[in-house]
């Protein structure tokens, strides 16, 4: 199944091309940067609100909600593990149905060791039936093109699939949005392994958007990304000059040369915004 507000057949081959229709992140923080990124964003960008720890219910909430007011769409996570209970998956959804008008989300396990709660992963989460009763029609599953530091490729790779099979059969579009990858290569091996399965989800794939060496790194080491001395030089990534800015740039040209609809699918992008979410915001209107 395909986001059914996009044309599933695409040619690629141009940067503008690749970027429409991207996606982008932001934390229950950011209120002041999206304020200062909407002049900067196509109207109906769907904008993520992830799921740290240390924010409370009523700032994610809150986000969703400015979101929707500045003509967004909002995409709220949910992390499995960190739910204490059903009740508190309850009013979070209720709470966004009401305040934010969600349609959407995107359901990730979470990397606390032990589930704070009932739910150990993301299939318990739609398992549960709650995301159909607050009426969420499309919901993202993750991706890992370049692996999972502690699940093997084949466990990845089932669960995918078990995934988006529950969502359709409870009646939900799933799309697959990937944990961001340096890798161009990577990306497209996995994307045709994925389609060769039978895969035909939308796919969203993390691109870091620009920022500064230093805090590249330090955010691949957190999510456990390949960060190769080879690949990074491949994309102009300098480890001698930690704080020099640094952007997608090549990975980008390389995407849009390389990716073939019929080969790969559907495919968009999604920004992970480690510069800061208007920087970012300001630097993708620049590629259109």
């Amino acid at each position: 199944m395909t986001d059914s507000s996009l044309q599933p057949t695409r040619s690629y081959g141009t940067l503008g091309s690749l970027i429409e229709g991207f996606s982008l992140e932001m934390t229950a923080r950011d209120g002041n940067a999206l304020a200062e990124a909407v002049a900067d964003l196509p109207p109906a960008t769907r904008i993520a609100v992830t799921y740290l720890p240390g924010e409370e219910m009523a700032a994610r909430v809150a986000a969703a909600a400015s979101i929707r007011r500045y003509g967004h769409i909002p995409v709220p996570h949910i992390s499995a593990r960190r739910l204490a209970s059903t009740l508190e998956l309850e009013s979070f959804l209720d709470r966004l149905s009401i305040e934010a008008s969600i349609d959407r989300a995107f359901v990730v396990g979470g990397d606390l060791r032990a589930p704070a709660g009932p739910y150990p992963d993301a299939k318990s989460v739609i398992a549960s039936g709650l995301l159909a009763k607050y009426g969420l029609s499309r919901i993202g599953v993750a991706g890992y093109p370049e692996g999972h530091p502690s699940i093997s490729e084949l466990d990845l790779k089932l669960d995918l699939r078990t995934k988006l099979a529950m969502l359709r059969d409870l009646g939900h579009e799933g799309v697959v949005n990937t944990q961001f990858s340096f890798d161009a290569e990577a990306i497209l091996r996995w994307l045709e392994a994925l389609r060769n399965d039978g895969v035909t989800a939308t796919v969203r794939v993390g691109i870091p958007g620009p920022t500064t060496v230093r805090s590249l790194l330090r955010f691949a080491a957190r999510c456990g990304v390949g960060a190769s001395t080879a690949v990074l030089q491949k994309y102009g990534i300098s480890l001698a000059k930690l704080l020099s800015p640094v952007g997608p740039d090549r990975l980008l040209a390389e995407l849009g040369a390389r990716l073939s609809a019929e080969e790969h699918g559907d495919v968009r992008l999604h920004f992970y915004p480690f510069g800061g979410l208007a920087g970012t915001a300001r630097w993708v209107k620049t590629l259109g």
